[in-house]
């Protein structure tokens, strides 16, 4: 180690190696990165202004839009910066920090989409009990439960990753601080770091996960015991949204974080974090309005005034 220069600053390659196909891709990130934000800000809004949506459902919808305004925030305005201005320069000390934000939005996401499953299910299988036990004091501390877990968990992997000696090369394979990417630049062996880094990875998330999955397994049979179809849809219908964001979320994200860093691949590696860390949050509003009236409704109440 003592031949080697500590890395004190990284270059990301950003969304493309191509610089002909940046032309192309900057100005889609950057129209679905503002889509996102004005998606995700009117729901904000349009739960804060409508009586009729202060309900514990639309109150951790109201978060998970404000988590993804976040979440997008923590990498595509710096990612687009590299890609107009052709340096990917980034301090060693402002990877750590991006890297922590990243994984603790990440995290926080999980833990967020777990708690709006629980919700769900409580609703479904305890409607009468619903409200005395969704209470607003109880909603909050679950909120703030997730944000605790997100940043904590954060912390272990940031912690883990950058423990690890970095001497060169310092070229990072994606577009924005990522842990598998940063690992694989490590000048000494990092599989027993990325080993537990799986194990953690594996327990928390997945645990997580797997109390989404139970939840809608409760939710599924309560529903199929309802007589009338009409019954059946409606009941389901208030958790599609929810299952089809968990679904793109999860699906996108596993195939980054559950597999090893030697392994990683760039171009599919970046791929699917635009899809789980681009795409999914700013389809968050489209996939939560288009089948929600009551959404709807407010939205065209907040955008059309009187009218509505």
């Amino acid at each position: 180690m003592s031949n080697h220069t500590t890395v004190t600053h990284f270059i990301l390659r950003g969304f493309s190696d191509v610089p002909q196909l940046r032309l192309v891709v900057i100005p889609f990130f950057l129209i679905t990165y503002t889509f996102g934000l004005l998606g995700n800000f009117s729901i904000i809004m349009a739960v804060r202004r409508d009586s009729r949506l202060h309900s514990p459902m639309y109150f951790f919808l109201k978060n998970l839009s404000f988590l993804d305004m976040c979440y997008t925030s923590a990498t595509i305005p710096k990612a687009v910066a590299i890609s107009f201005t052709g340096s990917g320069v980034i301090s060693y000390l402002e990877c750590v920090a991006q890297l922590y934000m990243f994984i603790t939005l990440c995290g926080t996401e999980c833990f967020l989409l777990t708690t709006m499953a629980y919700d769900r299910c409580l609703a479904i299988l305890r409607p009468l009990l619903y409200g005395t036990i969704m209470s607003q004091k109880y909603c909050y501390a679950l909120v703030v439960t997730a944000w605790v877990s997100g940043a904590i968990y954060s912390a272990y992997h940031t912690f883990n990753t950058f423990s690890l000696p970095y001497c060169g090369p310092n070229i990072v394979e994606h577009f924005f601080c990522d842990m598998p990417a940063i690992m694989r630049l490590s000048c000494t062996d990092y599989h027993v770091t990325e080993e537990v880094s799986f194990a953690v990875i594996s327990c928390i998330i997945m645990s997580s996960f797997a109390l989404t999955v139970v939840s809608y397994i409760g939710i599924v049979a309560t529903v199929l015991r309802i007589p009338s179809v009409d019954g059946r849809w409606k009941a389901f219908s208030t958790c599609s949204s929810h299952l089809t964001t968990v679904i793109l979320f999860y699906g996108t994200g596993s195939f980054v974080y559950l597999r090893p860093a030697s392994h990683y691949s760039p171009l599919l590696g970046r791929l699917a974090s635009i899809f789980y860390s681009v795409v999914t949050p700013s389809l968050n509003p489209v996939i939560y309005c288009l089948r929600n009236k009551d959404m709807k409704f407010a939205l065209l109440k907040l955008y059309c005034g009187r009218k509505y």
